[in-house]
């Protein structure tokens, strides 16, 4: 059985830049705002904070673009900007899709729910689409992977 890889699609990607070279750009407007208006002593403690969470979300939105998920015989590995770990299926109770719902709108994602810890959000399956096929193939790929397991 061929391993199968989890993630964004081309265009979701291209898509997703998008909105973070939008956001990086609505942050780093604030920065300098702040740095224009804050006239006391203490500007550059706000000016510092505003660039570590900049900094931090724009961190955060890269690897969000850029994980992706290799789905194996033996389990779940996580691949994403920073890190690589590795979960057998024997520790994986189930993958559920989660619905948020934000001001922006109605999201959805593929989560691993973990016999032991935290459940983990799969890079790669974020969509505001309601009906999205491409999630519904991610989510069966997932599961058809999960139930071929040996261990389960």
């Amino acid at each position: 059985m061929a391993n199968v890889w989890i993630g964004f699609n081309s265009a979701d990607r291209q898509r997703n830049r998008w909105r973070t070279g939008v956001m990086m750009l609505a942050l780093a407007g604030v920065i300098v705002a702040a740095g224009l208006t804050v006239r006391e002593p203490g500007r550059w403690w706000w000016l510092g904070g505003f660039g570590v969470f900049f900094m931090a979300t724009g961190f955060s939105m890269i690897n969000w673009i850029y994980g992706r998920v290799l789905l194996s015989a033996t389990g779940v590995e996580f691949r994403t900007f920073v890190s690589k770990r590795s979960i057998p299926w024997s520790e994986v109770a189930s993958v559920e899709k989660r619905q948020r719902v934000l001001r922006s709108g109605i999201w959805w994602d593929l989560r691993v729910v973990r016999v032991r810890g935290r459940s983990l959000t799969i890079p790669g399956t974020l969509t505001n689409r309601m009906m999205d096929a491409e999630l519904e193939q991610k989510l069966s790929a997932i599961q058809e992977r999960r139930s071929r397991a040996p261990d389960c």
